[in-house]
């Protein structure tokens, strides 16, 4: 059995410090400045999608915010927190079990496998993608297996291509008795499942950078440039999630709740870095195992969310993109790609 001044020695084996150099001022400006980034990306594409049943700019502005945010998130989860779990997690200075197996790809699958059960049990027992759906507008959409079901009363409206959530049909009817109501509420929190399981993983990752970001030493400004537009652009990828929804008359609000506690975890996580400034080490033993766990965790979110929600439901099955123009659908590709591209190039500092 080892000593304990051996198991000291492991220990300390990590750094124990961080490097802040003062500009106290600076850092506080940086809680302000990305609080409003942050919140103007998770809250754009929503406020976009409730006004873009007028056509123009609104509409196109939410096609764009929408497969532009998409692309943000794939490459979220390989370049921002994939990539940093892994330097986490294989540190020199780590030591024990924790080098001696492969832990972030090993917990990556563990999540992309818990969140398909969890889906799975959902769409089961909630009988997700059934029934009739109230958006903010007192729209009612009707799902069924991908199918429309046209109430011979009313002609089909149209869509922006991609519109519809996770690629189902919708078609708008006027009235809803009591069961569909009831069918609503479990759609409801079907999606509200996926919506919050997304939002987890973003935001212990905005919370870690925010306190990074805190303590940092001489790369202070470059770093606090790049998360401006790192929480911007994150944040346009979960807004547009948020918008897709068609939340309910009773649920209106909650777009606006989910995309300002995202706006707020850098922040404050800036705000407590700033707190415990002299005892926080960033590249101490146990906060690089905690980072590189739930980075993991969180790459294994995006990685389902991307390659299921985003990009296999939004464009091979989704109903509306099939019978889009060839331009709208290559323009929401190019738009995912540039969308990646640009998340992926801010990996280069953040």
């Amino acid at each position: 059995m080892e000593s304990y001044s051996t198991l000291l020695k492991r220990e300390d084996a990590c750094e124990t410090g961080n490097d802040y150099d003062g500009r106290m001022g600076l850092r506080i400006s940086s809680i302000f400045v990305i609080l409003v980034g942050s919140m103007f990306g998770a809250l754009f594409p929503v406020f976009a999608r409730r006004f873009s049943k007028n056509g123009g700019f609104a509409k196109w502005a939410f096609f764009v915010a929408k497969y532009f945010g998409s692309g943000v998130i794939i490459a979220t989860a390989f370049v921002h927190l994939l990539a940093p779990a892994q330097e986490a997690l294989k540190n020199k200075c780590l030591t024990g079990p924790i080098t001696e197996y492969d832990w972030v790809e090993g917990i990556i699958l563990m999540t992309i496998i818990v969140l398909f059960f969890v889906e799975l049990m959902v769409m089961r027992f909630s009988k997700f993608g059934q029934g009739h759906l109230h958006d903010e507008e007192g729209n009612t959409h009707t799902q069924l297996d991908d199918h429309p079901v046209v109430n011979e009363a009313n002609e089909p409206k149209s869509h922006m291509p991609g519109e519809d959530h996770l690629g189902h049909t919708r078609e708008h009817h006027d009235n809803i008795d009591s069961e569909n109501n009831n069918q609503a509420a479990e759609d409801y929190a079907a999606q509200l499942t996926s919506i919050f399981i997304l939002e987890f993983g973003i935001i212990f990752h905005s919370i870690f950078i925010g306190l990074t970001l805190a303590v940092s030493g001489d790369e202070f400004t470059t770093l606090y440039i790049v998360l401006v537009f790192h929480q911007a652009f994150e944040g346009l990828g979960l807004g547009s999630r948020l918008a897709t929804i068609p939340w309910s008359k009773s649920k209106r609000f909650t777009p606006y709740l989910l995309g300002f506690g995202y706006g707020i975890s850098t922040p404050v996580a800036i705000a407590i870095g700033l707190g415990v400034r002299k005892s926080y080490p960033p590249n101490g033993r146990t906060t690089l195992i905690v980072n590189g766990v739930f980075d993991s965790i969180s790459a294994g979110i995006l990685i389902y969310t991307a390659l299921v929600e985003l990009m296999a439901h939004e464009f091979m099955f989704s109903h509306s993109m099939r019978k889009a123009p060839i331009r709208d659908v290559l323009i929401a590709f190019f738009l995912l790609c540039a969308g990646a591209a640009l998340m992926a190039l801010l990996g280069k500092w953040a």
